[in-house]
């Protein structure tokens, strides 16, 4: 079995409400907050795989 972590894909292309929230919309960062609020800083189980595989929490863009 291979150790390599696969890259997170849902939270940054596919989940509505993060997209949203890093593109500017208030709406979903409002949400976002609210989950970040009450899931912990790192968010749902996909805000924690792209935490822990970038670097950044799910409310941040991944640096260049």
């Amino acid at each position: 079995m291979t150790d390599q972590k696969r890259t997170p894909v849902f939270c940054e292309k596919y989940c509505i409400i993060c997209k949203g929230a890093r593109a500017g919309n208030s709406i979903c960062k409002s949400l976002q907050n609210l989950e970040l609020k009450l899931t912990g800083p790192n968010g749902c189980p996909w805000g924690k795989a792209r935490t822990e595989y970038y670097g950044v929490t799910p409310d941040k863009p991944i640096p260049k």
